[in-house]
């Protein structure tokens, strides 16, 4: 099978020397995407970060692939997104089948005027790889590899790790550990916590296969497909002439044997009709819905895969651990920098909890309609695969896998509306793309002007004559016909149901904390209070 290894030099660093602990302000403990991502977000907030990883590689399988428009706007506030976006696979619609029946198609993106697509396909070590030449960009990245966390006190100030090298090991001190060391996270157990949940029997294979298709760019899922009958399959292609496949083999299979790939091979070739294809990577695994039941261990903060799991079906995993990492930084800066107390981070746990119990009710639905439990979930499952061709209401209970949406908190951080709106994100709610145009005519994007903005709290205002009045350290972007940024197709005005003077107060992570049909300086500073944990 083909190896895309990229792998890195162990180097010895000073900390290994010194007679007293090093002190960092924060250590990321494993350099995968959501690691990698954090310690960069942390560093364009000016923190110091120290990113430690037990590997020296990267490249073992492709394993996540796709990933959705909100975590490539995060990329692209971390300047990573376009490698991501030119190297991967654009696509927007999907296709369900029954058998050899279309049962529907549908598009995740069917407006026009965002700057980035519903989702592209990109193996993960090519996710990784564009993200550690990024962080090798920022100097206030410390990456070090094969640095193992073996042991951790807690203090009240700081917490102290342990690290195994390949000369030994050697002490760390952090105000903040932040845990992004996957699901089997050797953190999560030194804290002495785990996972509660559920693991489903239905065992599945995943084979990418490197081929020469005409295939169109498009999810395609099968119940019951003819050359897999009574199970469930999944197509989906990748860049270099890869394809993700995924066959469902039940609870019996034993995964020694069907990852041979001798084994393999006859089941792929029954997909395609052909065995003109050779092996990327082949896995096996099983449903998994669990999370931790708490995310903050005194200094110690869990995401990602650390900190909860879900069923690939829907791409809620990699996608959602971005967001937590999204959430996390700018709440860890401002409380490095005194902006705002220790308690902000509370509502880390809180929002990113709750979006952990709506992707593994989400996954856990999937899973329960993929693979049913019982004969009664079965026949169900088949009376409205059954329907589905000609009901809508049925085609909406059938469940491929709910593919990954932005999450939107019900949180002690937002302000109520006090006015009445017709459309629009609601306190909550990351900000909605739309396209803009600038005084001199030239194109832009609502994420750029946030982006260029800053890295702190940004009002955003439907120009209405005079500018509002914006207390002192929150950008202002003001959109409008007289104004630096021009809705010129309108979609702004749509899309936020605008109506001059309405203005928008945006979290540094861009998700909506207040918004006003008649702002004032003292309601945008009281909302600024409540959003940074200081009302």
């Amino acid at each position: 099978m083909a190896q895309h290894v990229r792998q890195f030099a162990y180097r010895r660093h000073a900390d290994q020397d010194r007679r007293d602990a090093a002190h960092h302000p924060v250590v990321v403990v494993g350099a995968g995407p959501v690691g990698l991502s954090l310690a960069i977000d942390l560093a364009q907030r000016g923190q110091r970060v120290v990113l430690l990883d037990d590997a020296d590689r990267i490249g073992d399988g492709s394993r996540a692939i796709c990933f959705s428009k909100r975590s490539l706007e995060v990329w692209d506030r971390l300047g990573a997104a376009a490698p991501m976006v030119a190297k991967g696979v654009q696509w927007n619609v999907g296709k369900i089948f029954c058998g050899e029946e279309l049962l529907y198609r549908f598009d995740l993106l069917a407006e026009q005027g965002h700057k980035m697509p519903a989702f592209i396909n990109l193996q993960q070590y090519y996710a990784e790889s564009f993200l550690v030449d990024r962080v090798q960009q920022l100097p206030d990245i410390d990456l070090r590899w094969r640095n193992k966390v073996s042991g951790l006190k807690q203090h009240n100030d700081h917490a102290e790790l342990t690290i195994d090298t390949p000369d030994g090991p050697y002490t760390l001190r952090a105000d903040y550990v932040v845990a992004c060391d996957g699901a089997r996270s050797g953190l999560r157990g030194l804290v002495g916590a785990e996972f509660t949940g559920e693991t489903f029997e239905d065992q599945f294979l995943i084979a990418d296969v490197k081929m020469t298709a005409a295939f169109p760019t498009e999810r395609w899922f099968w119940f019951d497909p003819p050359f897999h009958a009574g199970q469930s399959a999944l197509l989906h292609r990748q860049p270099d002439d890869v394809w993700r496949i995924d066959l469902q083999l039940g609870p019996d299979a034993d995964p020694a044997v069907e990852r041979q790939p001798e084994n393999v091979r006859p089941r792929i070739a029954r997909m395609l009709g052909h065995d003109d294809f050779s092996f990327e990577w082949i896995s096996v695994y099983k449903f998994q819905c669990r999370r931790m039941q708490r995310f903050l261990h005194e200094r110690v903060i869990f995401a990602g895969d650390a900190a909860h799991q879900v069923s690939p079906f829907g791409a809620r995993g990699a996608n959602s651990g971005l967001e937590d990492g999204e959430n996390l930084a700018w709440k860890l800066a401002m409380v490095l920098r005194g902006e705002a107390p220790a308690g902000l981070l509370a509502s880390y746990e809180t929002e990113r909890g709750q979006a952990a119990d709506d992707n593994i009710r989400a996954s856990t639905r999937s899973t329960d309609f993929i693979a049913p439990h019982s004969p009664q979930e079965r026949r169900l499952r088949q009376a409205v695969l059954a329907l589905a061709g000609e009901a809508d209401f049925a085609k909406r209970m059938v469940n491929g896998g709910r593919l990954s949406v932005p999450s939107v908190y019900d949180t002690p951080l937002s302000t109520d509306d006090a006015e009445q709106w017709r459309a629009g994100p609601p306190p909550g709610a990351h900000l909605l793309d739309a396209p803009l145009a600038m005084a001199s005519g030239e194109a832009a994007y609502l994420t750029d002007a946030f982006n260029a903005a800053g890295r702190g709290f940004a009002l955003l205002e439907f120009a209405n004559g005079a500018a509002v009045d914006v207390p002192d350290g929150v950008a202002h972007l003001r959109v409008g016909n007289d104004a630096p940024l021009r809705d010129a197709a309108g979609l702004f005005a749509q899309r936020y149901d605008a109506a001059p003077g309405s203005a928008w107060l945006l979290r540094p992570d861009g998700y909506v904390a207040a918004r006003f049909r008649h702002p004032t300086r003292d309601a945008i500073t009281a909302a600024m209070a409540r959003a940074s944990g200081r009302a």
